[in-house]
């Protein structure tokens, strides 16, 4: 390392974008210091476990392992793989999907496996799900080598010649939406649903949801959905476990306030810890894995925001969430580890979270809802003999439809919320009892996310992924202020989900070491 290089960074936050990136940089030769304000790692995707309730371990953050080459490529670049690390187990069925008022259908794992599916369900549909699941992988690839792995520095992977020779078909998934594309090519209001709700994961809508990201048919139908035993947790906790192998320091409980500059430049940060004692930690390199919004108008003065409240008034905050923890006395073989309820008519669902409240949704939340039950895989998170069921409904990214009850009093709001989704896997999925069957339930609302995590707006997952809002129309990882300060997580690029927070970390390596190419970069011992 020359004089001229970094030597020292400060990362803002320990969610799975800091550790990852506290990791490589720490791998790189800085002498690297996390400062997070929680009590723990991991942010967003936490976890929790009541000592009134022994035995019970409920992620409260991501539970759907997609992408998995994306974790297999961060593992190789830390001299390590994920079979080291993590126990993975295939899911079979992937999930179990309710449709309202009709039979439940089983999604499988696998290509051929599905395409017998939809053909059972809609002659002719398993021929145009071949096409589209072609279609789907190509779309996969070309993302993979030319727009997700770039910091969009540099022109080149827009004019590449894979990128030239699918143009036309690139104009067409771009100014396309996923609902319409979909909607073509389906006809079944269940095939098509099975292949838009992905748009939830992107914190998105299928009407406003680019048909570009059908390519996340691929992961969970061909690639299939896997599942880390211990949950996500046991991700975070490998993260967290390589971080400190590299040498990385961890300061807990204590809370970045400014980021410190000279001039035009990041000179570290100052922080409050748990006492109220005040003092600056000095670095060459600021990374903020925190949110996007908070970093720059909250934690830089007026003349140094690239991003000041003016660019985010016109933007997607994408979904808020109601969350449901809940411990269930008995086994529930209604249940399979992934669950999707959906209604008929989910365009009024997506209409009470983006739009505002609907006379169908007179609370705001959504009746298409997604339940996990992970007990059914892993026998380490719910006592013998009962089941722990994770329940996600999606609501106006408001801090107004308030808190849940897990850190302190809950909003009547989130909790008439949890009661009906409650209600409604009851009906849905042929468990009368289930309301009686409770032995512990917490709740977590929009409120908590923007008191934890600086939420902008109260979103649960980050900023939608519209057309407006994706590859480089979603910011720059780097600041155009500040230099030396960086930006990592699910509020900048590439974008949302546990796989492109590991690349928005490689992403800030490749800033740093002026990479400008699209692509991976090449693994440890390769």
């Amino acid at each position: 390392m020359t004089p001229s290089q970094p030597h020292t960074a400060v990362v803002i936050g320990a969610g799975v974008a800091g550790l990852a990136t506290a990791a490589l940089l720490a791998r790189e030769g800085l002498s690297v210091t996390v400062v997070e304000r929680l009590d723990t790692v991991g942010g967003r995707a936490g976890d929790l476990t009541l000592d009134d309730h022994p035995g019970f371990r409920w992620d409260t953050g991501p539970s759907w392992y997609l992408m998995p080459e994306a974790f297999d490529h961060f593992f190789r670049l830390l001299g390590t793989t994920a079979e080291e690390q993590l126990d993975l187990v295939d899911l079979a069925p992937a999930y179990r999907v309710f449709p309202e008022g009709q039979e439940l259908i089983d999604v499988p794992q696998g290509r051929e496996a599905v395409i017998s599916l939809f053909e059972s369900i809609e002659p002719g549909a398993g021929a145009a799900l071949e096409r589209y699941l072609d279609s789907a992988a190509d779309a996969y690839e070309i993302s993979l080598d030319r727009f997700l792995y770039t910091t969009f520095s540099a022109i080149s992977p827009l004019v590449h010649r894979d990128v030239r020779a699918r143009a036309r078909q690139l104009a067409t998934l771009l100014s396309t939406s996923l609902q319409k594309f979909v909607n073509k090519r389906f006809r079944d209001v269940r095939l098509r649903q099975i292949l838009t709700y992905p748009a939830v994961f992107l914190s998105s809508r299928p009407e406003s949801t680019p048909a570009l990201y059908h390519l996340m048919s691929h992961t969970d139908l061909v690639q299939g959905v896997k599942y880390p035993v211990g949950g996500f947790t046991s991700v975070v906790d490998a993260l967290h476990r390589l971080a400190v192998e590299e040498g990385v320091d961890f300061e807990l409980e204590t809370d970045v306030t400014a980021i410190t500059t000279s001039g035009k430049r990041a000179t570290g940060v100052r922080v409050r810890n748990a006492r109220g004692e005040i003092r600056e930690i000095p670095a060459d390199l600021v990374v903020s894995g925190a949110d996007l919004h908070h970093t720059e108008n909250e934690l830089l003065p007026a003349q140094l925001r690239t991003y000041p409240e003016k660019y985010f008034a016109g933007r997607d905050p994408g979904i808020g969430t109601v969350l449901v923890m809940l411990g269930v006395q008995g086994r529930l073989p209604q249940l399979r580890h992934h669950n999707l309820l959906f209604s008929n008519d989910w365009a009024v669902d997506f209409a009470a979270v983006f739009d505002g409240p609907q006379p169908e949704r007179p609370e705001g939340a959504s009746q298409s809802i997604y339940v996990s039950m992970p007990s059914a895989t892993d026998p380490g998170v719910a006592p013998p003999e009962h089941e722990n069921l994770f329940i996600l409904v999606p609501v106006p990214a408001s801090e107004s439809v308030g808190h849940g009850d897990l850190f302190g009093e809950g909003s009547v709001s989130v909790d008439a919320i949890a009661d009906a989704a409650v209600d409604q896997l009851a009906e849905w999925a042929d468990i009368p009892d289930l309301p009686e069957r409770i032995v512990v339930r917490r709740t977590v609302g929009p409120a908590d996310f923007a008191e934890r995590y600086h939420a902008w707006r109260a979103g649960s997952i980050g900023p939608a992924h519209t057309l407006k809002q994706s590859a480089f129309l979603r910011g720059s990882n780097v600041s155009g202020k500040v230099d030396g300060l960086y930006y990592a997580g699910a509020t900048t690029l590439p974008g949302v989900g546990v796989p492109m927070c590991l690349i928005s970390a490689e992403n800030v390596l490749k800033r740093l070491r002026g990479d400008s190419s699209p692509g991976a970069l090449p693994e440890a011992g390769r």
